[in-house]
């Protein structure tokens, strides 16, 4: 008797997914998804800047990658085929949105390009200081590799935040590797520098004693001084 479907192994090699999602097993290509969600979904951020830009430019790219599994030859890796054609949606959603961002300027003020993202929150243990010291450091990271230009922001994404090779990340955005290299140190310098010079002004403005708690210490002096003899004006 032949297993049911459900009762079938989950694939795990690039050839079982491509021989499974082809005969029409979507659970399958579910699998598929929840693996490769986050360095897609990654890829087209780094492109976007846009949370809502990304999972629609992610949505299109499974859609397109599932019509188009029956061609895949397996001469790159299904992750390195797959971020290609993710990356080729998101770039192709990003000529759609600075076209119509021209023609919106033409026809009244101009307006900047979308600013933050929703915070899809933390569920990280620890006491709500730490997790909110979490948050700020990981938004402070977004929003310096964010400021990267656009095209060193995905290389530097997949190479070193998702850990892609210089050969997958050149296969997958069709670049030469030579590019990726350059692009990812270039990066790096950047992003280290935008970094350091956020430290420079919290570092400014660490351990603050202004305002209520300068006002406080103050007050608190004055009091016990009001409880001492006067001053002599003799040395001790």
């Amino acid at each position: 008797m032949t297993a049911s479907p459900a009762a079938r192994p989950a694939p795990t090699t690039d050839g079982e997914f491509v021989e499974r999602i082809c005969a029409g097993d979507q659970a399958a290509f579910a699998l598929l998804m929840r693996k490769y969600n986050r360095v897609l979904f990654r890829t087209a951020r780094a492109i976007l800047r846009d949370d809502a830009e990304a999972e629609d430019a992610l949505q299109e790219g499974y859609l397109a990658a599932y019509r188009a599994m029956p061609s895949f030859r397996g001469d790159a890796r299904l992750s390195t085929w797959l971020v290609r054609i993710v990356a080729n949606q998101a770039l192709a959603r990003r000529r759609k949105i600075v076209r119509t961002a021209e023609v919106i300027s033409l026809e009244g003020p101009a307006s900047g390009e979308a600013e933050g993202y929703a915070d899809s929150g933390s569920s990280d243990p620890g006491t709500p200081e730490r997790a909110t010291l979490r948050g700020e450091t990981r938004r402070l990271i977004e929003t310096s590799i964010d400021a990267l230009p656009e095209a060193f922001r995905a290389v530097f994404i997949l190479r070193a935040v998702e850990e892609m090779s210089v050969e997958e990340v050149a296969a997958s955005l069709e670049i030469p590797e030579a590019t990726v290299r350059s692009r990812h140190f270039r990066a790096r310098g950047m992003l280290r520098e935008a970094l350091s010079r956020q430290i420079d002004t919290a570092l400014e403005e660490a351990f603050s004693f202004a305002g209520e708690r300068c006002d406080r210490v103050v007050a608190g002096v004055l009091a016990r001084l009001a409880a001492l003899p006067p001053l002599t004006g003799e040395k001790p």
